[in-house]
C-alpha cells in the first residue's frame, strides 16, 4: 500500500549510491541495492543486513502530487526509519 513519504525521505533515499553498496544503521552493516527508473522518478531499494538479521525493500514514486512510498510487505515506519538512519560507507570492504 502506498503512503506519502515524509519530509526529507526522497533526499535521504537518493543519498544512497546507485547500484550495490554497503552502509550502516547503528551497528548493523547492510548491503543496499538502489535502482532508478523513469529518469529517477521511480526508485527501488532492497537492503539486507550482512548478519542476515534484517531485510528492507521498497519502491518510491516521485509524483507531481508528492512522493509516494510503497514498502514491500513490511511496515511503512520500518522503511522510513531505515532510510532516514542509513549511512553509506565511503569505502567498501565486504
Amino acid at each position: 500500500m502506498r503512503a506519502s513519504a515524509p519530509e526529507g525521505f526522497a533526499k535521504a533515499l537518493r543519498a544512497i549510491p546507485l547500484g550495490t553498496s554497503v552502509g550502516r544503521v547503528e551497528s548493523i552493516r547492510y548491503t543496499a541495492t538502489r535502482s532508478d527508473f523513469n529518469n529517477g522518478r521511480s526508485i527501488k531499494l532492497v537492503a539486507e543486513a550482512l548478519d542476515q538479521s534484517d531485510y528492507v525493500s521498497l519502491n518510491f514514486y516521485d509524483l507531481e502530487s508528492g512522493g509516494q512510498l510503497a514498502p514491500c510487505e513490511m511496515q511503512h515506519d520500518k522503511v522510513v526509519d531505515f532510510i532516514m538512519a542509513y549511512c553509506p560507507e565511503t569505502e567498501t570492504s565486504y
